[in-house]
């Protein structure tokens, strides 16, 4: 491990964690933002559901590591949304058993000290046309409608209620911008660039808004190193440096 220690914040879900670092993905989004205050850990694992993850949890999170997380983002539901395939095989998770698999993650990360944080995501949207246009014919029986989609978040929403947990609701987020369905999506489900500044976005909010101590919001974190130098560039009266340690010159977005 390197050093110096970073508080850890770890991203664990299904594909739209996975692949968080494409196509100007949230997860890349967030590395970015907390550069040289917080390391991004990638815990994703494309085409998972909430059983899978349930399963691994000790294996991930274990209770006895010496180093806890400061923050754990959590998405699972998307595939477990699913319409059930008729062999019995497949990712659909029927919705009061998603619920309780949802909980058990909660109530395990909670767990893992008094100073680790949870957000969970709740299933986002997708446009039915264009996953139904993108689909290879390698697949078997399909079936992923708004519909399910609604249900399983608003189940996410609820359970986040009950366990006291923070919870970013992309079902709604997405829709609130007009062109949603053309815009935030890859192949109808995955994200665009345009659907992960909304993530990122919601994130930064509830960061933000969250009443944690320490706070977890990248502003309110110490940057690494970010002492003056007489190594970085001279400043135009010749007598000082610039120290460009928090400078966010760079970014497109100037995120909040």
């Amino acid at each position: 491990m390197v050093g110096p220690q970073r508080p850890q914040f770890v991203l664990f879900g299904s594909s739209i964690v996975q692949i968080s670092y494409a196509n100007g993905g949230w997860g890349a989004i967030l590395s970015d933002v907390y550069a040289r205050k917080a390391d991004i850990v990638l815990r994703g694992y494309y085409g998972w559901n909430s059983r899978a993850a349930v399963q691994v949890l000790n294996q991930v999170f274990p209770k006895d590591a010496a180093t806890q997380p400061s923050l754990v983002i959590v998405y699972f539901g998307g595939n477990d949304s699913m319409g059930p395939h008729s062999s019995g095989l497949g990712p659909h998770v029927p919705l009061p058993e998603y619920v309780e698999h949802m909980r058990s993650i909660a109530v395990h990360l909670k767990s893992l000290s008094d100073t680790t944080r949870v957000i969970f995501l709740s299933c986002p949207p997708v446009n039915e046309a264009k996953l139904r246009e993108s689909t290879s014919g390698i697949f078997s029986e399909l079936v992923r409608t708004n519909e399910l989609c609604r249900q399983y978040s608003e189940a996410c929403i609820h359970l986040c209620r009950e366990e006291g947990v923070k919870v970013v609701d992309l079902w709604t987020a997405f829709q609130k911008r007009d062109d949603w369905l053309n815009a935030c999506f890859t192949d109808g489900i995955h994200l665009s660039a345009e659907g992960s500044k909304i993530v990122a976005e919601e994130i930064l909010k509830v960061l933000k808004g969250a009443e944690w101590e320490p706070s977890l919001h990248w502003k309110s974190m110490p940057t690494e190193f970010g002492e003056d130098s007489p190594y970085y560039l001279v400043a135009v009266d010749g007598k000082t440096t610039l120290n460009p340690s928090d400078w966010t010159f760079h970014r497109e977005i100037q995120w909040d």
